[in-house]
């Protein structure tokens, strides 16, 4: 039987709301049906669990999420621009899809099956685009030679999750954010410019020229 791609996506896309919502533990496979308009049973159709449907919803927007940060990049030669292109990506995609973030971000963590059992392919593919960006600006001397590509890629996602999860938190709880995603972007940005990577300015302007 050929199942359908365009109710495949109402369920994934129905996760989202509810898992943010009411957090994937509290959260019924039946009101995910019910929020995609579908029977209870034509979840199992697609899905073999709800943590299967959480891994699944992961695989899908972690897949959009890459395709759309290499878009950006792809047309940028400055290894410290595309740093900076993928810091304010990351938090832009946070502010805008804040049902998602927390999911990806907070929820994710709740599922023990998740965290025992999924190989993190996705995961992974986007701390890589950290460390080739990482790679490529040691080679053409931007960032200082002593780095540790797989260091960094951990360091700076680090900073951007708990950020993230700090900012998603107070929105949560209904309460004003000390800081605003753009600002922290910016701060964490000219921490990393100002010390963290020694970029040479110099050659991030000729680059851009």
């Amino acid at each position: 039987m050929a199942l359908s791609s365009d109710k495949r996506i109402r369920i994934l896309n129905a996760a989202v709301t509810v898992f943010a919502d009411r957090g994937f533990f509290q959260s019924r496979v039946s009101d995910v049906a019910d929020a995609a308009g579908v029977a209870g049973g034509t979840i199992y159709l697609y899905f073999k669990s709800k943590d299967d449907l959480l891994i699944s919803l992961f695989e899908d927007r972690m897949d959009g999420i890459i395709r759309h940060v290499n878009d950006a990049l792809s047309s940028v030669d400055s290894a410290s621009t595309r740093l900076q292109i993928f810091v304010d990506k990351h938090l832009t995609m946070v502010e805008q899809h804040p049902e998602l973030a927390e999911v990806l971000i907070v929820e994710l963590r709740q599922s023990a099956k998740f965290m025992r059992e999924y190989t993190p392919v996705k995961f992974a593919e986007y701390l890589d685009i950290i460390e080739q960006i990482v790679r490529d600006g040691i080679s053409v001397g931007e960032f200082r030679p002593g780095l540790s590509p797989r260091l960094a890629k951990r360091i700076i996602f680090g900073a951007l999750e708990e950020v993230s999860a700090t900012w998603l938190r107070f929105r949560r709880d209904g309460v004003v954010s000390p800081f605003e995603l753009e600002q922290a972007g910016t701060q964490i940005w000219e921490m990393l410019s100002a010390g963290f990577f020694q970029i040479d300015h110099r050659a991030q302007e000729r680059s851009t020229q």
